[in-house]
């Protein structure tokens, strides 16, 4: 990796408590991590160990922590709402363990609206959808609703979803959870190949250990401190 190159966000000394039946519940405390470019690492835990809540921290989806949060070399923790929702469009990319899918819309349409949230021009949003689309197998299925997809067919539009507008980071939460295993194998491998061709990196919070040691580097989430968890 050169020299002088961000990482795509650093956490420093993160922290996220709530209370509780008037006790105070400690799920983040002091973490620390850096994702560089291009790179894939496995959130590993436990559920209910705080993955999410350390997803959420990343995503800027949610106030309450303390400690540094930078993304793309821009401290999102001194940011107002609209600077964070700037650093999240144009630069994060969200996959969950439930597709989230909009009903009403397509496959096709589904990949297509947050580019245009974006600014693309229709048509070059409408190229990307079935780029990705294809690439995921979905050729026959872009004029599809979701009801009328399998499990893992809305999953695949998901992951096109998430990756339209070539985010520099990925942010993605039990992705194959809901996923038997042959269908979870074959949509995370479709999923890694298309992240790292397009040179994005990606946090993936999961409990499965075989899907982490896919991945370039595993850290582990214990008792709300972030550990090293080894190399692939």
């Amino acid at each position: 990796m050169s020299s002088g190159v961000p990482p795509v966000v650093a956490l420093q000394s993160v922290t996220r408590s709530f209370e509780q039946g008037g006790i105070r519940i400690d799920v983040l405390r002091g973490v620390d991590l850096a994702v560089m470019p291009g790179e894939i690492v496995a959130l590993l835990g436990p559920s209910g160990s705080g993955k999410s809540t350390m997803l959420q921290a990343v995503g800027l989806l949610e106030g309450g922590f303390g400690g540094e949060i930078a993304i793309a070399g821009t401290r999102a923790d001194r940011s107002d709402s609209s600077a964070r929702t700037t650093l999240r469009r144009d630069h994060l990319g969200f996959v969950y363990q439930f597709h989230h899918l909009l009903p009403d819309f397509n496959a096709r349409e589904n990949v297509v609206l947050p580019q245009l949230v974006a600014g693309k021009p229709r048509a070059e949003a409408e190229a990307r959808a079935e780029e990705l689309l294809t690439a995921l197998g979905l050729a026959g299925r872009m004029t599809h609703r979701p009801s009328q997809l399998s499990g893992g067919e809305q999953q695949r539009v998901a992951v096109a979803r998430a990756l339209a507008n070539r985010p520099k980071l990925v942010l993605a939460d039990e992705p194959t959870g809901n996923l038997d295993e042959h269908t979870a194998d074959k949509v995370l491998e479709q999923f890694l190949q298309l992240v790292r061709g397009q040179g994005s990196a990606a946090l993936i919070a999961t409990h499965n250990e075989r899907l982490a040691a896919r991945l370039d580097r595993v850290v582990r989430l214990h008792d709300g401190v972030l550990e090293e968890g080894g190399q692939r």
